[in-house]
């Protein structure tokens, strides 16, 4: 009933290589000064994720215990979150070390530190992202006047909106005001809130944007994917600290090589995926989804280890236009070297599209 949709990039790997490869790999020079013989640089790895589906690669390395695998004598403690800003705010404080996330606060950091805050190093998740609207409202003019909902101010979800709704013709700003209001808001009160008619429709990812129709009876106004070439625009990516990067290159390639395993039990347990996202949701919110959310919500997402970097000035042009990111340059974002001395046994890497580091 699940058809989980998987990128080329990892579903023609082979399973037992990658492994292998995340054993040997030099990627850096760093990594190959790491005394490996005298254990772990460090003993402990703070992730953030968020309990949604777009962060399936994290939830089911987490409740499979893949994670807990690769990282050998590394323990790995989490935090959850509700939006990319707030997780962005743990990591520059050192509270987190890498985070699960989207790619406008991973852009935001970059371009507020200077680029010394922290590396994209590896995508997670592509898809599974819409507005949602309250019925009669059936085509974006009749949005005027309305007041939307996204999950937090300057988050990816939010940057759409904002810039969907200019192509549309409508102005807004950051304090709510304009043609159509805009209020961050938290997922689970934004369900709470739209079906109490107090906002009349959100820009959402999975599990929420199924939530709403599935459980409240809104319908899909703009599904994100129609909106980009063959569909495919980054919701989640895989962010460390730049210094945790620096220091520690053998504990961020154990945790890269539990991702590309994560992505990969994803792609081969089809039929396994719902329940054990379900099982990581439930565990973290208290409450699982109902089989028909998580099934559509799975419909609409791609899991795959390639961030996309060739979209990411695009999405910094959307957040200068939207104001919600100051002006300045990613290049240098994306370190993908270690994650490609993992893939390229398979004969696949991916690329930083000049915006970084790629080469193992």
């Amino acid at each position: 009933m699940n058809r989980i949709r998987t990128a080329t990039t990892i579903t023609t790997l082979g399973l037992v290589a990658m492994m292998m490869a995340g054993c040997a790999s030099g990627a850096s020079s760093a990594a190959e000064d790491t005394p490996a013989a005298d254990g772990p640089s460090v003993d402990e790895l703070r992730l953030g994720y968020f309990a949604n589906v777009t962060h399936a690669p994290a939830l089911v390395g987490l409740q499979e215990g893949i994670f807990a695998e690769d990282l050998g004598d590394v323990e790995v403690t989490t935090q959850v979150f509700n939006a990319g800003p707030a997780a962005i705010e743990a990591l520059t404080a050192g509270a987190i070390d890498a985070t699960y996330i989207g790619p406008n606060p991973s852009i935001n950091t970059f371009i507020q530190s200077g680029g010394e805050s922290a590396r994209i190093i590896a995508g997670a998740a592509t898809g599974g992202a819409a507005l949602v609207v309250a019925e009669g409202i059936d085509s974006p003019e009749d949005l005027e006047g309305k007041t939307l909902a996204s999950p937090q101010l300057g988050n990816t979800q939010d940057v759409a909106l904002r810039t969907w709704l200019a192509d549309e013709g409508f102005e807004t700003d950051t304090s709510g005001g304009g043609d159509v209001s805009i209020t961050p808001t938290e997922n689970a009160q934004t369900l709470t809130l739209f079906q109490q008619g107090t906002i009349q429709g959100a820009w959402l990812p999975e599990p929420w944007v199924s939530r709403l129709v599935v459980d409240a009876g809104a319908r899909v106004l703009q599904d994100e994917a129609e909106l980009w070439p063959d569909g495919e625009f980054p919701t989640t990516v895989l962010l460390v600290r730049a210094d945790f990067l620096e220091q520690h290159p053998d504990v961020v390639e154990d945790l890269l090589q539990g991702h590309v395993d994560a992505v990969q039990w994803i792609a081969d347990n089809p039929g396994e995926v719902a329940d054990v996202v379900n099982e990581k949701l439930t565990a973290d919110t208290g409450k699982a989804l109902s089989d028909a959310v998580i099934d559509r919500a799975l419909e609409h997402v791609t899991f795959s280890v390639d961030p996309h970097a060739d979209t990411f000035e695009t999405l910094v042009e959307d957040g200068r236009a939207a104001g919600t990111q100051k002006d300045g340059s990613i290049e240098g974002l994306f370190d993908l070297r270690l994650l490609n001395g993992i893939l390229e046994a398979g004969g696949e890497t991916v690329s930083a599209a000049g915006l970084g580091e790629d080469s193992p």
